[in-house]
């Protein structure tokens, strides 16, 4: 017996109408992350917000897991779209001063969408495979993001220099989300992290 392949459809080969659904569940996904949580998001109330049929949505989302990587990915990239426009635009004269703004109006937009965060620290500690990579996907725009902030740092530092930044954001972010840090606290460290890494290219 041949078995079938249950595997959702690769974003890169929907069509123009698929790629509106799949915009739609997202969409409600997020709507209602920031109204009643993660925990208590199921994909039934997704499917009944969006207007996509259940067994449609598991066409485009394997799990609940797998949507939720993709939602906070989304939202994430829209966020980091933002913060390098209005970094770039205001570009301060040294690294570390554009990426100190950089991280602490990210860190703002998470204050200001608590849920979201809790969804970002949620999703990073998921072994669904789909969702997975939904999160190489947010690395690698991390990845573009930060290129662009820190112009200075040479080639050959430049994966280093932006995998402890982007480590230390999303470690300062974990500590506020589980209470074990205030948010001040978080953005003190982690602007601390951003000076100490930077400065030296700056003397350069």
């Amino acid at each position: 017996m041949t078995k079938v392949d249950l595997s959702p459809r690769p974003v890169e080969a929907m069509s123009p109408r698929q790629l509106e659904r799949r915009g739609n569940l997202i969409a409600a996904a997020l709507s209602l992350v920031t109204e009643i949580g993660v925990e208590r998001l199921q994909m039934r109330q997704v499917s009944e917000r969006s207007g996509v049929a259940l067994g449609t949505t598991y066409r485009y989302f394997s799990s609940k897991d797998h949507l939720l990587a993709a939602a906070i990915a989304e939202w994430h990239r829209s966020l980091l779209t933002d913060l390098v426009a209005e970094t770039v635009r205001r570009a301060g004269p040294s690294a570390s001063e554009r990426m100190v703004r950089f991280v602490r109006h990210g860190m703002r937009a998470y204050q200001r969408q608590p849920e979201l965060a809790r969804l970002r620290v949620a999703v990073a500690a998921s072994t669904d495979p789909f969702a997975s990579e939904a999160l190489q996907s947010m690395a690698r725009a991390d990845g573009v993001a930060l290129r662009a902030v820190m112009v200075e740092v040479p080639a050959h530092d430049g994966d280093v220099v932006r995998h402890i930044v982007g480590h230390a954001w999303q470690g300062e972010l974990t500590a506020w989300v589980t209470g074990r840090t205030t948010l001040d606290d978080a953005r003190r460290r982690l602007e601390d992290v951003v000076r100490l890494v930077l400065t030296p290219y700056e003397a350069a």
